[in-house]
């Protein structure tokens, strides 16, 4: 898939999809630049990663504030290091809450992470990919990015906001030679899930619900987004990938 000694840059790395991703695009021999807000990488994350025998480094890095993306961004830049693919992947799900019920810190909250997080890493890598005329951005939007859920006002209009930012910025810089698409999961096995509420009442529910009466695995989406990545997919651009077990056919 042409993916060997890329430069491969995947935010929300320690856990869920974006741990699964840094463990696949490694599989296929490229540098993996993982970000995360934790102070340190995932301890099995770094052992796994070790164990492929590719070239890795970990950085800390708030995805909501500009100035620290912008930093990093810097960073790359003085040690020569050149993005060529960006896995958009960081993000939070919120309280569940009716809209009446949601706070207004709560919701600066989500959309500070999923739609200023993405923009931000968006903006300052397709600066690096306009100077090389080419480069691939792989955001990681939702199913509610599609369409409403219930008890998470936020979350949904945030991944509303990812897809329509994939769409525009695909227009933008189609010329450049330059690709952005986004994955849409549904009810993925992940730490997000289990924190969305831990009642087993309700997990079932959201296995009820889902043709396939199961959870996505995080690998499952990685896959997707690997494709994305790719060669594969030369002329996508602008497009989403749904990944939810029947839930949006219905």
């Amino acid at each position: 898939m042409t993916l060997i000694n890329k430069n491969v840059l995947i935010t929300g790395a320690n856990s869920g999809i974006g741990f699964s991703s840094c463990l696949l695009f490694a599989k296929h021999k490229s540098k993996i630049l993982a970000v995360d807000i934790s102070p340190e990488i995932n301890d099995d994350l770094k052992l796994k990663l070790k164990s492929l025998g590719v070239d890795f480094q970990y950085f800390q890095c708030d995805v909501s504030d500009s100035a620290k993306v912008n930093g990093l961004f810097q960073a790359f830049e003085s040690d020569g290091v050149v993005i060529d693919i960006l896995i958009n992947n960081a993000g939070i799900l919120g309280p569940r809450k009716k809209v009446v019920e949601y706070s207004d810190e709560d919701f600066d909250n989500v959309i500070d992470v999923n739609v200023k997080g993405v923009f931000y890493f968006m903006k300052a890598t397709l600066k690096v990919f306009i100077a090389h005329k080419k480069g691939v951005i792989v955001n990681t939007a939702s199913v509610a990015g599609h369409f409403g859920m219930v008890g998470h006002i936020a979350y949904s209009a945030s991944k509303h906001a990812v897809m329509g930012m994939t769409k525009t910025a695909a227009l933008e810089v189609a010329k450049y030679n330059i690709r952005v698409n986004a994955v849409c999961p549904g009810f993925t096995q992940t730490a997000m899930l289990s924190s969305a509420d831990t009642e087993p009442d309700y997990l079932e529910t959201l296995k009820f619900i889902t043709p396939m009466k199961r959870f996505g695995e995080s690998s499952e989406i990685a896959s997707a987004i690997l494709f994305l990545a790719s060669d594969e997919s030369s002329f996508m651009t602008g497009q989403s990938i749904i990944l939810d077990g029947g839930l949006s056919a219905q």
